[in-house]
């Protein structure tokens, strides 16, 4: 991302040099200009200094364990693109119970990475009462303007101090706590409505997040709930493999013989209503074109849309819960293969393998690369194409992709495979109930009648009925406003108390 508060001179002066101590390293001369100059630092925002018990500790990697009732919260559960933490098997290890330190964890609490993804914060949507802090992280006791902190520290402005004041290849660790030296901005115009604006946009956000993995969650629930309340008479019993089941698969490099994988694929394939594999569904595939530049000639990679431009949607840019964390966008004169309203985009690859994204809307001009694998619904049933997505993320979850799949670094699922992917045949009633928590197309944000009084309860109300993808894509057009807002606040322009894009 290019910086746009830091700005590099086209020249010095002698004597600038001299004020430098001679220093000739170019980063030395840069400026950083917030025009705005009424600002508090971020240590003003704290209701009292840091303290030893808010710095997080090391436990060291001989005290992680398979399981545990503890866990050790490392950096990697704060991500640029979620205000709440993400937590997963990667991001929350185990803990020896022994070695534990209660940091006392509470819902609302802000946490910032210190080291790693250097100045990266989110705030805590829920106690976590059994998890502790990586050494990389700390809990800044703020209970005033909480949210219009979060909202500039998540903003570029933030990151961009930082990279200024703190030394290339430091971390703010090494550099103690000079992240308490950023200065916040804060507005000189209709100055109570606006911290007010920032914060109800930042506040919203974090709802919209909240729920959409409520809405994910509830989707897994109610796949197990019926598999497991709906089985044959026949039960379930592990064998080792046979020379027959092997010869059968002509397989080695691969968990299809593991008990999970059996147990998981019995219990579909005894649903009662019957089960079939995703390619005897009816659904088909097609790999996205491949954007190395040797295949496709001339390229041009931007962070925002241009005339002419494609899309891209990329499997490492899919989120787990089903929508595209970000787009970039490619200018090229090689036609591109295009996806449409109703494919199923899947990681077939390393780090968004089994990832998995549905085109509820028209779509032009949008594509993925060789990693990305349209999978391809020839019944034209977009609740079956949700209904599948679904589902393919609940296997995913379970650790069925990984099990069909083969190889290293990631590994791969290639839609050689699809046929192994079985699919319950869940009737028609349950299948839209839960495409619905993903896409609900009845109800419409009507953002022109929100007002700074009305405007949480209304975006509440949108809430309660809204998909995981519309949740996404209102949370990201607030996102744009509110980074809009802060922009403005930045540079004294006035903020424009509006709600639409």
């Amino acid at each position: 991302m290019t910086n746009r508060y830091i700005k590099t001179p086209t020249a010095i002066s002698f004597s600038h040099i001299v004020e430098k101590n001679f220093t000739l390293s170019s980063s030395q001369y840069k400026d950083l200009v917030i025009p705005n100059k009424n600002y508090l630092y971020v240590r003003d925002f704290l209701s009292r200094p840091l303290q030893r018990k808010d710095l997080g500790v090391e436990v060291g990697s001989l005290n992680y364990i398979g399981k545990s009732t503890h866990y050790f919260l490392r950096t990697k559960a704060l991500q640029e693109h979620s205000f709440i933490p993400e937590i997963t098997s990667e991001t929350a290890v185990p803990v020896n119970p022994k070695v534990f330190v209660n940091f006392n964890l509470k819902k609302g609490d802000l946490i910032i990475s210190k080291d790693s993804n250097i100045g990266e914060i989110v705030i805590l949507d829920k106690d976590y009462p059994n998890y502790m802090l990586s050494g990389a992280l700390c809990k800044l006791p703020v209970s005033e303007r909480k949210y219009y902190l979060l909202a500039f520290i998540k903003h570029n402005i933030f990151r961009e101090q930082l990279d200024f004041i703190v030394p290339k290849g430091a971390t703010i660790r090494h550099a103690k706590t000079m992240f308490l030296d950023c200065k916040i901005p804060m507005p000189n115009h209709n100055s109570n409505n606006t911290i007010k604006f920032v914060e109800l946009l930042t506040q919203a956000i974090i709802n919209k997040e909240q729920i959409i993995r409520e809405r994910h969650n509830t989707i897994f629930s109610l796949i197990e709930n019926e598999l497991i309340s709906n089985q044959k008479t026949n039960k379930f019993k592990f064998e080792l493999p046979t020379i027959n089941d092997i010869q059968q698969t002509e397989r080695l490099d691969t968990s299809l013989y593991c008990k999970d994988f059996k147990y998981w694929n019995f219990l579909v394939k005894n649903y009662v209503n019957g089960s079939k594999d995703l390619i005897s569904r009816g659904f088909s595939w097609a790999r996205g074109t491949s954007l190395e530049q040797g295949f496709i000639g001339t390229r041009v990679d931007s962070e925002k849309y241009h005339k002419g431009f494609y899309e891209l949607v990329l499997p490492t840019n899919i989120s787990q819960y089903g929508y595209v964390e970000k787009s970039t966008f490619i200018g090229t004169p090689t036609k591109l293969k295009t996806i449409e309203k109703g494919d199923i985009i899947f990681g077939g690859e390393g780090f968004g393998k089994g990832r998995t994204y549905v085109v509820v809307d028209d779509s032009h001009n949008v594509a993925t690369n060789y990693h990305g694998i349209r999978i391809i619904n020839i019944n034209q049933n977009l609740t079956e194409s949700i209904f599948i997505r679904c589902f393919l993320a609940f296997w995913r979850s379970k650790g069925m992709i990984d099990f069909i799949g083969v190889g290293g670094s990631g590994g791969h699922c290639a839609p050689s495979y699809f046929h192994l992917i079985e699919t319950p045949l869940f009737d028609d009633n349950k299948q839209k109930k839960i495409a619905l928590l993903y896409h609900n197309p009845k109800i419409n944000y009507q953002a022109d009648t929100f007002t700074l009084d009305n405007f949480l309860e209304h975006d509440n109300a949108f809430n309660e009925k809204a998909g995981i993808y519309e949740l996404d894509k209102t949370a990201k057009q607030l996102k744009e406003i509110l980074n809009k807002a802060i922009d403005d606040i930045a540079n004294d322009r006035e903020v424009n108390i509006n709600f639409t894009v």
